[in-house]
């Protein structure tokens, strides 16, 4: 009667040739099959956490559970592409979020057609922010009553009005080359005729190709603006900015 059949160790087990805990039983000799067996775990693994194996996306539970449970705040659409091999598109967003510095990231995420045409460079959306990894992060486009920042059309149509100093003008998407305008940050320094003092501000906006030359340094811009703060109500009027 074999040791098998009481319980001993497998007859094709050596000391030389161990099985590998956590493998099924597979042998160090196995080299490929060992490889795929490691694969799946690693897979699994990531998959656990909300990872597709292979993509950095999100899986759908993942979304759902970040959506309720992560950190919330706003991010910046510095750039998007679509992706060359799988459906979804990736995002460059500069991200604020509760408890964070500002910090940018990408996110790989399937939209729908509707929402992507709110979700272009220079566009404020909405986001969730996982507490324990700040790059795992769901994009979304938040309703009129939660969005906490306002359309550069709309601020452009409503807003008063003042004259912007350029402070600094540096390029944010620079590697998203092309076809959009170029993504540029500005730190401006504004004055209005009915505000007691100067204020500046920093705002991310994509600049038309024609008036790149208008933010050299100490170029002044014609601005729109609701209210005084860091420039989450400020947005540059470029066709006006070209006669200043």
């Amino acid at each position: 009667m074999s040791t098998a059949a009481h319980g001993g160790p497998d007859p094709g087990v050596s000391a030389a040739n161990p099985a590998l805990p956590g493998l099924g039983g597979y042998r160090r000799g196995d080299s490929d099959t060992l490889w795929r067996a490691l694969l799946r775990q690693v897979s699994a693994r990531l998959e656990s956490r909300g990872f597709v194996f292979g993509s950095g996306a999100l899986s759908p539970t993942a979304r759902r559970e970040l959506l309720i449970r992560g950190l919330p705040g706003t991010a910046t659409v510095l750039g998007v592409r679509p992706r060359r091999t799988e459906p979804g598109h990736r995002f460059w967003v500069r991200v604020l979020a509760e408890d964070l510095a500002p910090y940018e990231t990408r996110v790989r995420q399937r939209v729908d057609p509707a929402d992507l045409e709110f979700m272009q460079p220079g566009d404020v959306v909405g986001c969730r922010v996982d507490p324990g990894d700040r790059d795992r992060v769901v994009l979304y486009v938040p309703s009129p009553g939660e969005a906490t920042r306002v359309s550069i059309s709309k601020i452009l149509a409503h807003g008063r009005r003042a004259d912007a100093t350029v402070l600094a003008a540096t390029p944010v998407a620079a590697d998203y080359s092309g076809r959009d305008d170029p993504v540029l940050r500005l730190d401006l320094e504004l004055r209005a005729w009915d505000e007691p003092r100067p204020w500046r501000v920093r705002i991310v906006q994509p600049v038309p190709l024609p008036a790149i030359q208008l933010v050299d340094l100490g170029r002044h811009l014609d601005v729109a603006f609701f209210t005084v703060d860091r420039g989450d109500s400020v947005a540059v009027d470029w066709e006006a900015s070209a006669d200043v």
